[in-house]
């Protein structure tokens, strides 16, 4: 069972390039105390494919150059880009009561939550995260646990181009398909979506007060 948690810091940073994020997130994780608020950054990134530490796929023959780059995450590879949602969950998993399974379901059951308010049916699948449409994804997780505290989070695809997708087996499923919000007929745009779902994390994750921060990444002075 979750633990009620005081307060949690939501930054929203607008669109980044996915190293200094990434770099700024390990580094506020390894820097942080017990007596630290937990945080969630939600942004877009630039065009980028990301893959998990025990991937080794790289895309196929591509018609445009999109870097891509070895994360920390787990997970296999996929693709970030603008009109794709993202949500960093870095929490301190051990105050929250929960493990990583726990954590897992909750962001799953907190997009399915919103597309059914949407009159949108939506599902999960064991042993596969991530939340689908039919047999479409629309939402995926990649997460890194370090000494009881989470880094990077959830994707959620908006209004991007879906193209960059073909050349992938997204999250290691060869033939699995995507989808997105503007597709299956949610009028909202990434301005919109992210405060809804927000909104349903901080609800599952029992959190009495949401504080926005600045629109600033600590630490994300460090270049990589």
């Amino acid at each position: 069972m979750v633990n009620m948690n005081p307060s949690v810091m939501v930054r929203y940073l607008g669109r980044r390039e996915y190293l200094p994020v990434m770099e700024a997130m390990r580094l506020w994780t390894k820097q942080r105390t017990a007596l630290t608020l937990d945080e969630i950054w939600t942004l877009e990134h630039y065009p980028v494919y990301t893959r998990g530490v025990s991937c080794r796929e790289k895309p196929r023959s591509m018609q445009r150059e999109i870097s891509l780059i070895d994360s920390d995450r787990g997970g296999k590879i996929t693709y970030h880009g603008p009109g794709q949602f993202i949500f960093y969950l870095l929490l301190d998993l051990r105050r929250l009561g929960l493990g990583v399974r726990d954590l897992i379901h909750l962001m799953e059951r907190s997009v399915v939550e919103f597309l059914h308010e949407h009159k949108i049916a939506s599902m999960i699948k064991a042993g596969a995260p991530g939340v689908y449409i039919a047999e479409s994804k629309v939402a995926s997780i990649g997460i890194r646990i370090v000494k009881g505290c989470s880094y990077h989070g959830l994707s959620v695809n908006v209004d991007m181009d879906l193209t960059p997708f073909n050349f992938i087996n997204p999250c290691g499923y060869a033939d699995l398909s995507v989808t997105q919000f503007k597709d299956i007929g949610i009028p909202i745009g990434t301005e919109e979506v992210w405060p809804q779902l927000i909104e349903h994390l901080t609800r599952q994750l029992c959190y009495q007060n949401v504080i926005l921060g600045e629109e600033t990444i600590p630490l994300l002075e460090v270049h990589v």
